[in-house]
């Protein structure tokens, strides 16, 4: 006996459905910077355009700054940094103590100037041990930086 008051969803509706609920997931868990295909770890920093900075908050418009990458390795308990997408030289901690991509600590370097963000990583952000001899730096969640990159210049403050 069929239930003539009930409709079966089309085969093809709910394919579409399912696929567009396993986009959405994936999606989220790339914005907020949980699955890397390399195992690094990328601080997206801001500027303050037209403004200035207040703790956190920037009197302007948010601005897309640059994205620090770091590749932490167990084995050899060093961590390689660069600026992704520029042409300047990558730098290395030789002198680490590695847990994992998103928790390590290196030896803070004492020649030259400051050409990174971070010395020390803590549950996947940057600490501020060290900070005398890093660059300043404001930064956002993945999803925030790639909305301002694409020019929704709309927000004030940052996370961190």
């Amino acid at each position: 006996m069929h239930d003539e008051g009930r409709r079966r969803i089309p085969k093809f509706v709910r394919s579409s459905l399912v696929v567009l609920l396993i986009a959405l997931i994936v999606a989220l868990l790339w914005g907020s910077d949980r699955i890397t295909m390399q195992g690094e770890r990328t601080i997206y920093t801001v500027e303050c355009v037209g403004g200035t900075w207040n703790g956190r908050v920037c009197s302007g418009k948010l601005g897309p700054g640059k994205r620090y990458a770091f590749r932490a390795s167990i084995a050899r308990q060093e961590v390689v940094f660069w600026v992704r997408g520029s042409t300047a030289p990558s730098g290395k901690y030789p002198d680490c103590k590695v847990v994992d991509r998103d928790n390590w600590s290196c030896k803070v370097v004492a020649d030259g100037s400051p050409t990174t963000i971070a010395y020390e990583m803590a549950r996947g952000h940057p600490t501020r041990a060290g900070s005398e001899r890093m660059l300043p730096y404001h930064s956002v969640p993945k999803w925030k930086w790639w909305l301002l990159d694409a020019g929704l210049g709309v927000f004030t403050k940052t996370d961190e």
